[in-house]
């Protein structure tokens, strides 16, 4: 019977979790204060739907789609949809690759960019730009200096008492409440976002399907207004040190280096435009 207990304690060492993400692009808007027009909405899908997989053994892990993206208006497939392309420039999930070390809590991000597989260095964190602090449209000049620059929000956690059990698992809810200041119709307000994480200790590793939504323990939940992440299914099996093991072949990229290259590709974007000067429609859930 002891070696049974100790077969099966290292059995739930390792396995797949499969995770649901879902995005309401008008939702996450009106979320992050601002107003759509019916067109507008209209051309945006009700919702998008990927699947996820977080393979993990007692060190590592890696988080990675395992299919296409479904929107509610049938832009998926091959067709993409505004769903992808936010979370493709926003991270967490999109066509990117994540590998986590559980020892340190650092992750290493794997993504493709102008024909090169590059790899970003990165830790577990909670992001001080707030939900969806990266989410703006609209047109205008940004380097318009007449205009007032966006203010970086305040950002609380608020620990709660609530918990609900997740594949089996007793989860906590951490609630990340981002205020940030907006200016609508010369008017001044606070936009409030509040996002809530669910996570557990009894895995025993810390991770975030997003990991610049991470407070403690394994998140196996993100709930915000128009998009989340939740654990759908466990399966203990074992996993292969290869599948939690970033690419060797990547190049190695900074979060400086990456961000002034998006930047500049944004740039190249603007002056191509027809017309030129507008302001690129941005999208990110960081």
């Amino acid at each position: 019977m002891s070696i049974v207990a100790v077969a099966n304690a290292q059995k739930k060492t390792s396995g797949a979790i499969q995770f649901e993400n879902t995005i309401d692009p008008a939702a996450m808007a009106s979320a992050s204060g601002i107003q759509l027009t019916d067109q507008m909405k209209a051309r945006m899908p009700s919702s998008s739907k990927t699947n996820f997989e977080l393979l993990f053994t007692a060190t590592n892990a890696s988080y990675m789609p395992v299919e296409e993206t479904e929107d509610s208006n049938g832009a998926g497939g091959g067709g993409g949809g505004m769903g992808r392309m936010m979370m493709r420039f926003g991270g967490g999930g999109g066509n990117r690759e994540y590998y986590y070390t559980f020892a340190d809590k650092s992750l290493v991000e794997v993504f493709d960019l102008n024909d090169t597989t590059y790899y970003m260095p990165s830790k577990l964190t909670l992001s001080t730009s707030g939900p969806i602090g990266s989410f703006r449209m609209g047109g205008g000049n940004p380097n318009d200096t007449t205009k007032a620059k966006p203010v970086a929000p305040t950002i609380e956690v608020v620990k709660t008492d609530s918990t609900k059990q997740i594949l089996g698992f007793t989860c906590h809810q951490a609630i990340v409440r981002s205020t940030r200041p907006i200016k609508i119709l010369d008017m001044d307000k606070n936009v409030v976002e509040e996002t809530k994480i669910w996570y557990t200790k009894d895995l025993g590793f810390d991770f975030s399907p997003n990991p610049n939504m991470w407070t403690e323990g394994a998140v196996l939940a993100i709930e915000g207004r128009g998009n989340s992440s939740i654990a759908k299914s466990i399966e203990y099996r074992n996993v292969s040190s290869k599948d939690v093991t970033a690419p060797k072949k990547a190049k190695l990229i900074t979060a400086e280096e990456y961000k002034t290259k998006m930047e500049n590709m944004m740039k190249r974007f603007r002056q191509n435009r027809p017309g030129g000067g507008g302001q690129i429609r941005a999208f990110g859930m960081n």
